[in-house]
């Protein structure tokens, strides 16, 4: 796994295998009553997003782990420069993960199915031929 296909696959919102189709309706994320929509299928590739029954659940671990990423951050910013009292840093970091959990939500997803399909651009070769 490529880091930086990864990296392309999960900002843009970008099918893990042909970099083309999306994989969530709306690229905005910040559109809720769309937000949270999967395609079932790429439209370029046809992959099939949801391999099985509770595939997803796995991306709750991704989620942990990005949403403990921006703790980290912020703790170290405030035991370096900042240097706040623990309850307004409590409060700065969780408004700061509910204004961005529906990118939390999505990337979370995109990476899961990045562990599981690798960018192969033979995928477009074979269709367009």
């Amino acid at each position: 796994m490529k880091i930086a296909e990864v990296i392309y696959s999960t900002t843009a919102n970008k099918c893990p295998r042909c970099h083309t189709g999306k994989v969530f309706s709306v690229n905005n994320p910040f559109l809720f009553n769309k937000s949270f929509q999967m395609e079932k299928d790429c439209t370029s590739c046809n992959l099939h997003y949801d391999r099985e029954p509770g595939f997803f659940y796995g991306a709750m671990y991704v989620s942990y782990a990005l949403t403990v990423a921006i703790l980290v951050i912020w703790f170290i910013s405030d035991l370096l420069w900042m240097h706040l009292a623990p309850e307004i840093l409590f409060g700065i970091v969780v408004l700061n993960v509910l204004i961005l959990f529906p990118i939390i939500f999505r990337w979370s997803r995109i990476i899961w199915l990045n562990f599981f399909y690798k960018y192969n651009n033979s995928v477009l070769q074979k269709q367009n031929n």
